[in-house]
């Protein structure tokens, strides 16, 4: 592959799933093997619902990301930012594990938002996810915001959330400024992020898919590789940072 200079990355649930974060879409997601869970994820059945706030609070208390630690994959995103070749990494996922693996915080655009804060939906409080879930675990099912009471989720974007206009305009411009966008183990069907695609090849630049699955956007790129992104992801990295020496 002749080198790239500019390179914007979208990452999607797949390249965390070798941390032991499950996906969403996937053979083995979490909303392929609990549809229920993908309805109970958009904002207005959380607002509505206190079961479904008990619940969504009992999985965050549980979730495996905790646990979680950086991966081949994410280290190979920081190799191409330390070889000068990163425009910027666009990431739906919530976990960090790409600032864990050491991807500088400016060049990470968070679309939907981290799981390590929590909000509150009246007043606009941010509170360090830790402290509420320690009021989870210590008996409180549905913990109302500190401050004035009001209903709490994680700083994420839920269905029916619009994202926030200055993080989706950095990732247009990230999109539309790359010599090649390369999408990360994403399903490329949740919009405005797989969008990113045409906006980055709307403005010429090459489109590479790594990914385990096909997806819509298949027919447009110029290279999908469907293997295990914990092998193909570093394998293509060293290609571009080799090409560019």
């Amino acid at each position: 592959m002749n080198e790239p200079t500019s390179v914007s990355v979208l990452t999607g649930a797949g390249i965390s799933t070798d941390s032991g974060i499950p996906d969403f879409r996937g053979p083995q997601g979490v909303w392929t093997k609990n549809p229920q869970a993908e309805a109970n994820a958009s904002i207005d059945r959380y607002l509505a619902d206190p079961d479904v706030r008990r619940a969504t609070w009992q999985a965050r208390l549980e979730s495996p990301a905790w646990r979680a630690e950086p991966n081949v994959a994410h280290r190979a995103l920081v190799d191409l930012e330390h070889a000068g070749l990163l425009r910027a990494l666009i990431t739906q996922n919530i976990d960090e594990l790409h600032q864990r693996a050491g991807s500088s915080p400016e060049k990470v655009i968070e679309l939907h938002g981290t799981m390590r804060r929590a909000e509150c939906l009246s007043c606009d409080l941010i509170t360090p996810m830790e402290e509420v879930l320690a009021r989870v675990a210590a008996g409180e099912a549905d913990p109302p915001c500190p401050r004035c009471g009001g209903i709490q989720k994680s700083n994420t974007i839920s269905f029916g959330q619009q994202l926030k206009p200055e993080v989706i305009q950095a990732a247009l411009d990230a999109a539309r400024s790359c010599e090649l966008f390369l999408a990360v183990g994403t399903s490329l069907t949740v919009h405005p992020a797989a969008g990113l695609c045409g906006e980055a090849l709307d403005a010429g630049a090459r489109f590479v898919i790594v990914n385990g699955e096909p997806t819509p956007y298949d027919p447009f790129a110029d290279q999908v590789i469907n293997e295990p992104i914990g092998q193909a992801l570093p394998a293509l990295v060293k290609e571009l940072i080799d090409a560019a020496r």
